[in-house]
Order: structure tokens, then sequence, then C-alpha cells
């Protein structure tokens, strides 16, 4: 399993949000770029990026950064979401240096939309599915519909996509644990790779997290952490050592 640094943008900004609220940001670092480059120091073996004003406007806000760090780190792996809504975006993404596309809101609002980009972009296509109560939420997670998220991972599966990025509102940014039995009851529902959002805290949600993987047989890919990096109550290096020993035992 890995540990995905989140490298979140607002204004040009690294950020972190607590429960979606673009009213409630702390800032950690004036230059995204150079933050990148630190994870990646620290032994990251892909990166999460995400474009909040891209989110909340629907196209994207920050490309200028989100490009240099891809040219910084040709070979890593990069996953991206925010303001994802058109082949356009998806392929000027993909031409920069991004390996993985996130798509949120559109994919809510219109899923028939993840099946065409996976046809146009085979290999490259995530959908991130942010829930509220079992409820997947929209536009920076200011909206919440009344669609079940396991029903449109099921949707989504079939179309061929990637991974599925599940994120709890509730505990993102919060710093509270993981919400282990909703990921683990997702991640029991389909064959795709789930990767876990939201609430990690340290290393006991890290290992929290690897008994649930254990349980539901690799279905956990990786987890992504952004809070509890930048405050310093996770180390990067020391939680992904902990995930490639569990993987030996």
């Amino acid at each position: 399993m890995l540990i995905i640094p989140a490298i979140d943008l607002k204004d040009g900004k690294c950020v972190r949000l607590r429960q979606g609220r673009m009213a409630d940001s702390t800032v950690y670092s004036d230059d995204p770029v150079a933050m990148a480059d630190h994870w990646v120091a620290e032994g990251a073996r892909r990166l999460h990026i995400v474009d909040l004003n891209g989110a909340f406007e629907g196209h994207p806000v920050n490309g200028e950064i989100i490009t240099a760090i891809a040219a910084n780190h040709p070979d890593l792996p990069i996953q991206l979401g925010g303001g994802i809504r058109s082949a356009e975006t998806i392929e000027a993404y993909l031409q920069a240096g991004v390996n993985y596309v996130i798509i949120g809101t559109k994919a809510v609002e219109q899923p028939e939309f993840v099946g065409e980009m996976c046809k146009r972009f085979p290999g490259h296509i995530i959908v991130g599915l942010d829930g509220l109560h079992g409820m997947a939420a929209t536009r920076g997670w200011a909206e919440v519909s009344e669609i079940p998220v396991k029903s449109l991972a099921l949707l989504f599966e079939a179309d061929g996509i990637e991974a599925i990025v599940y994120t709890d509102i509730g505990k993102d940014g919060m710093m509270g644990g993981v919400n282990l039995h909703a990921t683990r009851n997702l991640a029991d529902s389909i064959s795709v790779p789930v990767i876990a959002a939201g609430g990690i805290t340290d290393s006991k949600d890290v290992q929290a997290i690897l008994e649930v993987e254990k349980k539901v047989d690799g279905g956990i890919f990786a987890a992504i952490t952004g809070r509890a990096l930048y405050e310093g109550t996770l180390d990067l290096r020391e939680a992904q050592t902990l995930c490639d020993e569990y993987e030996r035992e």
C-alpha cells in the first residue's frame, strides 16, 4: 500500500481545508513546487494534487503550478483532481506529464462522461467519490446528492476506470481517524482498487487501514494524507516503511 502526500492548491498556495470548506483553510506553503520536491525527497512514490479553485470554478485554475511539478518529476506518478470536466482538460494535463486524472463532480452529474473518457484515455482515468453519510457530494463538496457512493462505484467499475479515490467528507482535514467501515464496505463491493482519503492522523491510522486492506484482500491500494504530514503527526518515510513491512509479513 502506498502513502500518497496531498498537495491541495488554492490561490497558488499549498493549503489544507477542513471538511472541504474553502473559507476554513490553512496555508502550509507559498511554493507548492518546492513542497512537491520535499515530499519526493522524503520518499513519496506518487503525488496527489488537487486544484481546489478549479473544483469550485469548474475549470483549471492552478495549471501552471501543476505543469511545473510534473516537469520536475517526470518519472513520478501524479494523480490530479479539481476542475476536470472536459476531454480537452484531460488531454492537456496528460500531455503536461500528469499520469492520472480524477473525475469527480462530472462523474456524479454526468456518469456517461466517465465511460467516454475511459475509451479515449485508457489507463489514465480515476474517479473521485466523496461521501457524506454514504451519499455522493459534488462541486468541491458544496453539494450533497441523493446518489449512494456504492451505486456509482459499481457503475464506473464497468467503464474501466483505474481506481476510485474515496474521501469521507466528515473526516477530511479533521485528523480524527479514517472512516474504516465505509472504506472497507466500498472496497468489498468492487474489484477496482480503492484509494482511501480523509482523516489520517498518525501511524495508528495507517496500521488500521492496513488491517482493513488485509481483510479485503488488497482492495485498498493507497491512502492519501495531507494535514497529518504537514503538521508532523505522521512521518511519510516511516509510514511507507510500515506499509512495506506489513506487505512482507
